[in-house]
């Protein structure tokens, strides 16, 4: 096994002036140590005759113009950044055997920097995944009444598993442990007759052991009989409320490493197995408990954790910073309903992965050999003790050898693979003398490290012959590194001026060209110096009191955005930042897609986000619904959706796909239009597993040319069966007319003969009279009516 050879290099080039305004002489320094603070490119002459006549700050500038201006070389002052290897092991190849307890996956191991503020410096380190790596996993189960069939399922699960291991690593370990909840009101029924048992009267379940909060029950060990056994004794208990007190029993799991039996070199995967969420910090003031979880272990003698009713819930905070601590990967296996919310649990907690475990634990060896493998598939750095006054921005070049700037992550990599990572590191100020500063770059889940201890070049070699009262001060001052320090009220060059003292000779000193104001009307003029006002805003300085530091760009309503300094009307970037008002970051992580991409191939990367190039792309890093153009692409760069979209167009011959119809809420509808005026819709979504999932129509739409003959045939259709139903109409308004009108007369006349017979003053023409005759002389009697 050969060494590796690290190249280390500073991004300095000599000290070449940048282009533009001299930060140097326009500066506020009136020391060696104020001048090197101003620019990484600034320089100081000690000499002490250099500048006789000009103003203090003109001894800091550039070293070559300092040379150009008669400064011997030797009393130049420019201090620049180094890097010292203090220790680097070669990487190993393999994790098992005899070399197991040195085994080395990060190079190099120690290294120490000497920093000089503003000076950008870089170096390298090499990460390694090596073969057969020892794997220490402990299983942490949820027992609440609802994992009964779970628990059914695991009990042979340790020979089973350990075969499945075997085939990863020869050095494999199993231990268990479980949990339900806080055995306190009102996470657990409290009731004296469920003291004993929590099931007392549930019908479906009636026995079952009182709840805890964690128990550890197997110590990680190779002998996995002993895990059969264990698992097989175990029961089920039985909470109060929905969500369990897992975070609990992690955090102990995860501390307690002589009790659980971690190995320091091993890899240490910590399958949690549940099927509901977690209770969170401060969800244990509902029970009174007001104390927040201190981080230590409290297992007591008989391996149950002692102050599960005395403590707060952990926060995620503490979990993913004991987890990290102890180099342990989290892996939650949980049903699919509770998918989402522990995906968002794993951003927050660096070296955790997420699989979706059955409702019966059945896939149980599957998701853990597939959590397994996307572990060892990446490599992501984490850096510890950032000192706050160091800006840090990682390169990293990943398997196929090209740099990607502001990434500290390579994915897809095969066991074996060497990555490498370029990390600049900046120093922003000085820290008060004495400060020792250290941190610790490692990759998340690793017990490798590399240990970086930081020093910070601030002072002038020529401060150490520094001469209090010198006679070329008058006596009156300190002479350091060319320049005399005052006493108060004595001022300039050899401090043979006090303050007050005026003159047309130093006024015109204090102009920094005839016709500007003295001092640009931002100070005083006094012995040949431009004593500048003090500022509510900020500092003003410079030999004409012409700059300021709070003059420059802002970025809503912060001076270079929080992310620069401001020097002489102009922003100076941190490192990992650009633009006019230091905006912009160059940090690309968040546009690297799941594929390992810049924006999934669709867009550019700036200042952090993505901005899609491609018609119809979308998504944080574009990598939804593109469009139909994409499918140009050869077929094993496409993307599932990609792909999807191509079955519709025809499909090449080579392409054989099927789509997945879904009818979950939170899909985005896609509309493509072909040449042929055809519309296809379909429906992009992701499934909880992470999958892509794109509901289609079979038959997409098209709008075709109408047919002359059928629109002619149409429009006469519709006037004839207009023009009938208004006829129709017609008629049938006549036809109710004329009914009323008949009816009217009917009644009418039947009035008229009514009024005929009973009126009063009618009198029929025929008339009849009765007449009485008297017939007897004609020897009878008549009785008659004449007419």
């Amino acid at each position: 096994m050969g060494f590796i050879i690290i190249n280390f290099f500073n991004l300095r080039l000599c000290s070449r002036p940048p282009s533009g305004l001299n930060m140097c002489m326009s500066g506020s320094a009136t020391s060696c140590e104020e001048c090197l603070l101003i620019h990484p490119s600034c320089a100081w002459c000690a000499q002490e005759d250099f500048g006789r006549g000009r103003s203090l700050t003109s001894r800091c500038d550039f070293s070559q113009n300092l040379l150009k201006r008669g400064c011997d070389e030797h009393f130049i002052e420019y201090l620049t950044s180094s890097i010292n290897v203090l220790q680097n092991i070669p990487l190993s190849s393999k994790g098992s055997g005899s070399t197991q307890y040195d085994v080395v996956q990060i190079m190099p191991q120690k290294i120490s920097l000497s920093l000089r503020p503003g000076d950008q410096t870089w170096f390298s380190l090499q990460v390694r995944q090596v073969e057969d790596y020892p794997v220490d996993l402990y299983y942490l189960m949820d027992l609440s009444l609802s994992m009964k069939d779970d628990l059914d399922t695991i009990r042979n699960l340790g020979t089973k598993l350990a075969h499945e291991m075997g085939k990863l690593t020869s050095n494999f370990r199993l231990g268990f442990g479980s949990f339900v909840d806080k055995n306190m009101s009102p996470f657990s029924y409290m009731a004296p007759k469920y003291q004993e048992n929590p099931c007392n009267g549930y019908k479906l379940f009636p026995n079952c052991v009182p709840s805890f909060g964690f128990r550890h029950i197997l110590s990680l060990t190779d002998k996995v009989d002993r895990f059969n056994e264990e698992v097989q004794k175990q029961m089920v208990s039985r909470n109060r409320d929905a969500p369990e007190g897992g975070f609990d029993a992690i955090l102990q799991a995860a501390v307690c490493k002589e009790k659980i039996g971690w190995r320091k070199e091993a890899y240490h995967l910590l399958v949690f197995a549940t099927d509901d969420v977690p209770h969170l910090a401060l969800d244990g003031r509902l029970g009174g408990l007001v104390h927040p979880h201190d981080g230590q272990c409290h297992l007591n003698d008989n391996n149950e954790y002692s102050a599960s009713t005395k403590m707060d819930y952990p926060s995620l905070a503490l979990l993913g910073e004991k987890l990290a601590e102890n180099n342990i990967f989290l892996i939650f296996a949980v049903t699919k309903r509770l998918y989402v919310i522990y995906k968002d649990f794993t951003a927050l907690i660096p070296g955790t992965t997420v699989e979706i475990l059955d409702q019966d634990s059945k896939n149980v060896i599957q998701l853990i050999i597939a959590a397994y493998n996307n572990i060892r598939s990446k490599v992501e750095l984490s850096v510890w003790d950032h000192p706050e006054d160091l800006s840090l921005s990682f390169t990293a070049t990943c398997q196929d050898g090209n740099p990607l700037p502001g990434l500290r992550k390579c994915a897809d990599l095969k066991i074996g693979d060497t990555v490498s990572f370029n990390v600049s590191v900046e120093a922003r100020s000085c820290p008060p003398r004495g400060t020792d500063h250290r941190f610790t770059i490692k990759p998340v889940g690793f017990k490798d490290r590399l240990e970086v201890a930081v020093d910070y070049e601030c002072d002038c070699g020529c401060s150490r012959n520094a001469q209090n009262n010198s006679i070329i001060c008058s006596s009156i001052g300190t002479y350091n590194c060319g320049t005399c320090q005052c006493e108060p009220g004595y001022l300039g060059a050899r401090c043979e001026c006090q303050e007050g003292e005026t003159s047309n000779m130093f006024l015109s000193a204090c102009r920094e060209s005839e016709g500007k104001q003295i001092c640009s009307g931002r100070g005083e003029c006094s012995c040949n110096q431009c004593l500048c006002y003090e500022s509510e805003f900020g500092k003003i300085y410079g030999s004409f009191c012409e700059c300021d530091d709070f003059s420059c760009a802002r970025h809503k309503g912060i001076l270079c955005s929080g992310h620069g300094e401001c020097h002489c009307g102009e922003c100076k970037c941190h490192a990992g930042y650009i633009g006019d008002n230091c905006n912009c970051s160059t940090e690309t992580s968040g546009c690297i897609s799941d594929d390992g991409q810049m924006c999934s191939g669709r867009g550019s990367c700036v200042c952090g986000r993505c901005q899609c190039t491609e018609p119809g792309a979308f998504g944080e890093t574009c990598e939804k619904c593109p469009t139909l153009p994409c499918c140009g692409l050869h077929l094993e760069k496409l993307t599932f959706i990609e792909k999807c979209a191509c079955f519709f167009s025809p499909p090449p011959p080579t392409l054989s796909l099927s789509c997945i119809e879904t009818d979950e809420p939170g899909a985005v509808l896609c509309l493509y239009k072909t040449d042929d005026d055809c519309v296809m819709k379909f429906t992009y979504s992701e499934h909880a597993s992470g999958q892509s999932i794109l509901s289609a129509l079979k038959e997409p739409e098209c709008v075709r040319g109408p047919d002359a003959l059928m629109v002619l045939l149409a429009v006469v259709g519709s006037i004839l069966l207009v023009g009938l139903l208004l006829l129709a109409a017609w008629k049938l308004v006549i036809t109710i007319h004329d009914r009323r009108e008949f009816a009217r007369f009917q009644s009418a006349r039947s009035r008229a003969r009514y009024e005929m017979a009973s009126n009063p003053l009618y009198k029929h023409p025929i008339s009849t009279h009765f007449v009485e005759t008297d017939f007897s002389m004609y020897g009878k009697s008549y009785n008659g009516g004449l007419h």
